[in-house]
């Protein structure tokens, strides 16, 4: 039906904006203590960014992404995530022309078709950074620290940071033989699609929802096992770091993330009250992303953060912010003559940056008193064929009830 929008994608109300205005400005204000400044890459892109980014035979690429050949056919998708973007727009723009650590932040909408539930839509916005350009484990500590702050700055206390190791491609490939050796020998236990990933991906095995809960899955192998000297000392600082930051954590060995351009750190924060579907934010260090997109060997690291889920929690919790609407004065007006007068009066305040309304109904004026109280408004600024002749405004405390008939020139000092 034309009245209803498109399965997975939901309108944000007047209401509901006023709370995504403040998640927002939360969210630009921490990133100026950290350092981060602001990116807007475009809302599709070649879907070979995609493919060669993110990675086939995960489930975003093989089932989730919103891909079509535009009228110069060309293969064209709405963004799955913005990770691949920002590195695409990092090359194209040579924002590595300063040299050092670039750093930066991103507010918007991405497009996965997935089945939609409580927090998760097929349209939904993430909140991400990205520190492209030093190897230091240091940084990723910051870009976890930067992710959990977020989070408690917004009063979600009740969580857990999960961190792992996913190697690199020096060491990784022997984790992936053992598991898919091991995962081979189990092959009848697993689910369809974990058969399929058995092929192209089998460290997605180890995060699916339907094999994770099964006990063969408890002894697959670990890739602490697998890991070389470099991935081994980079894992040891991160956690170093953390712990002089005085962060807790726990190192879950199944913590693989869900994209393939992740090496050595992996994360997820996880808030506990939102139960299965925990997870809040989650990240980690993809050192070959910007080779395999088209630059040379950059290390970069960064994390991503649904706001959808995080409104859920914070509703949920009942952390929201209530919303007041910030009407000062409502005009009121009576006669004809006089409602050209009100209209001057309430362009006056509005240019004074004074916020103002008036109903344009042609209601009686005690309708328009109960819709002056029904604002929110401090003050009714009252108008009849009196107060136009002789330039004057009846003021009306909404609160106290007290009004007084004053200068036309002095109701902006009174109301302020």
């Amino acid at each position: 039906m034309l009245t209803n929008a498109p399965r997975g994608t939901k309108d944000i109300l007047p209401e509901q904006t006023r709370h995504w205005l403040w998640l927002e400005n939360k969210i630009r204000a921490l990133c100026e203590v950290y350092g981060y400044e602001e990116i807007r890459t475009p809302t599709f892109e070649h879907t070979e960014l995609f493919l060669r980014g993110i990675g086939e035979g995960t489930d975003v690429v093989d089932k989730e992404m919103y891909t079509f050949t535009d009228r110069g056919d060309r293969s064209i998708t709405l963004r799955p995530e913005n990770t691949a973007s920002v590195v695409r727009a990092y090359l194209q723009n040579k924002l590595y022309g300063n040299g050092g650590l670039t750093k930066l932040f991103y507010v918007g909408s991405m497009f996965r078709y997935d089945r939609p539930q409580a927090g998760r839509l097929r349209e939904f916005h993430q909140f991400g950074v990205e520190a492209i350009g030093e190897k230091n484990p240091a940084v990723d500590a910051e870009i976890i620290l930067l992710a959990r702050e977020f989070l408690l700055s917004l009063g979600l206390n009740d969580l857990t940071l999960k961190i792992n190791t996913v190697g690199c491609p020096k060491c990784r490939p022997i984790w992936r033989r053992k598991l898919t050796e091991y995962f081979t020998e189990n092959a009848d236990e697993l689910c369809a699609d974990c058969r399929r990933r058995l092929e192209k991906n089998p460290l997605r095995i180890l995060d699916c929802k339907v094999d994770g809960f099964k006990d063969f899955m408890d002894d697959a192998p670990k890739i602490e096992t697998c890991l070389c000297d470099e991935c081994r000392e980079h894992f040891a600082a991160v956690k170093k770091f953390l712990t002089a930051a005085g962060v807790e954590f726990v190192v879950d060995n199944r913590l693989v993330r869900g994209l393939d351009y992740y090496t050595k750190t992996a994360f997820e924060i996880q808030y506990a009250p939102l139960g299965a579907q925990s997870a809040v934010a989650g990240g980690g260090r993809y050192d070959g992303l910007v080779r395999e997109i088209g630059g040379s060997d950059t290390p970069a690291v960064g994390f991503a953060a649904g706001l959808e889920r995080i409104l859920l929690a914070l509703e949920l919790q009942r952390l929201l912010p209530v919303n007041a609407k910030k009407i000062t004065a409502f005009v009121v007006s009576g006669g004809t003559e006089a409602e050209a007068y009100a209209f001057k009066l309430l362009t006056d305040l509005r240019r004074l940056n004074i916020p103002a309304a008036m109903d344009f109904g042609s209601k009686s004026m005690k309708a328009q008193m109960k819709a002056a109280a029904k604002s929110g408004a401090r003050f009714a600024l009252i108008v009849g064929e009196e107060e136009v002749a002789t330039s004057t405004v009846t003021v009306k405390n909404l609160e106290t009830a007290a009004q007084e008939r004053i200068p036309v020139a002095e109701v902006s000092a009174k109301i302020i």
